[in-house]
């Protein structure tokens, strides 16, 4: 742990604590403290500074470890788990999962991270969570299948973010083709897959999942102001400990990994369609620079987006989708 992570830890409580303190604790000088201090902004973390008593964060955090989440696993995912790590900060997850050629047939590795710089979203766009504001995910897994047969894998892996949310109390979640978590049009948490295989062979996958559960407001003014309206577990009534959070996702995505391989998107699709956002409403789907709208029909066996642009059903295997406007 870097000495700015041992800071935060001891500063977690969201009590105030003396410059004197932190230092003797940390075993550097007051200045040195004050020098980690400073950039925690960057991190989206919010430090107030009281004249005379010393320093305190505008919110507690409640921070992961590996261990805690471990405790919380069930035999079933314990059994596949083999590494699990929870990084203070990294560029992203799913790169640190990218690199790993040595996954045994069966087993998954877990990475977490406090922080991502370069976290990953849509369309080449950064995926932006505050330090410790939600749980930023990546697990691996291996597939006999090639990745031409895994097109439909971000649906399952949605519904296993759906299963988590409601054994965590969370009700009215929906997903949003086709790889967004949602609630009354709020984005609540977001997936994205990376594959790695031959065309005809096995496939390499890396399952990345954000999700939100305690954005500070000035992050949800930011992210409105980029044009997405985003809602947390917090204001949605819902303030489960993150090691519980973290351990139900890491369980419910092995299950669906593995049940997917099974079974494909048949064992997902009557989940998937109960909590489908969009269908039945005006939409507009962007695939590059060529845009598309239409009535939104659901999905096919195959996961793939059935839009109706006047003709009748037609299938769409990818695209960025935003709602239309009521006229």
């Amino acid at each position: 742990m870097t000495r700015r992570g041992e800071l935060l830890r001891l500063l977690a409580d969201g009590k105030i604590h003396s410059g004197e303190e932190l230092a003797a604790r940390l075993g550097v000088s007051r200045a040195a403290v004050w020098k980690q201090l400073r950039p925690l902004a960057d991190w989206g973390i919010a430090c107030e500074a009281e004249r005379g008593r010393g320093y305190r964060l505008a919110a507690p955090l409640d921070l992961l470890t590996a261990a805690a989440i471990r405790r919380e696993l069930p035999q079933f995912a314990s059994d596949r788990l083999r590494n699990l790590d929870v990084h203070e900060a990294l560029p992203s997850t799913s790169d640190v999962l990218l690199a790993v050629n040595d996954l045994p047939p069966g087993r998954f590795d877990a990475c977490f991270a406090e922080f991502q710089t370069a976290g990953r979203g849509r369309r080449g766009r950064r995926w932006l969570a505050p330090f410790a504001s939600g749980v930023c995910l990546s697990v691996n897994w291996g597939f006999r299948d090639s990745a031409s047969a895994l097109g439909a894998l971000s649906l399952a892996v949605g519904v296993a973010v759906l299963r988590t949310l409601e054994k965590q109390g969370v009700a009215g979640a929906e997903l949003k083709w086709p790889n967004d978590i949602v609630h009354t049009d709020r984005k609540l948490g977001g997936i994205l897959i990376d594959l790695r295989g031959e065309a005809a062979g096995p496939a390499y996958v890396v399952v990345g999942v954000g999700l939100n559960l305690r954005l500070p407001p000035p992050s949800i003014e930011s992210l409105r102001a980029q044009g997405i309206e985003a809602v947390d577990l917090a204001t949605l009534g819902a303030t489960p400990r993150r090691s519980a959070v973290a351990a139900a996702l890491v369980t419910e995505l092995a299950l669906a990994l593995e049940e997917f391989g099974a079974r494909g998107f048949a064992a997902f699709a009557a989940e998937w369609r109960a909590a489908d956002a969009l269908v039945g409403r005006a939409v507009r789907v962007l695939h590059g620079e060529q845009a598309e709208e239409g009535i939104a029909r659901g999905v096919d066996e195959d996961g793939a987006l059935l839009l109706d642009a006047g003709s009748g059903p037609h299938r769409v295997q990818s695209g960025e989708v935003t709602v239309r406007p009521v006229r």
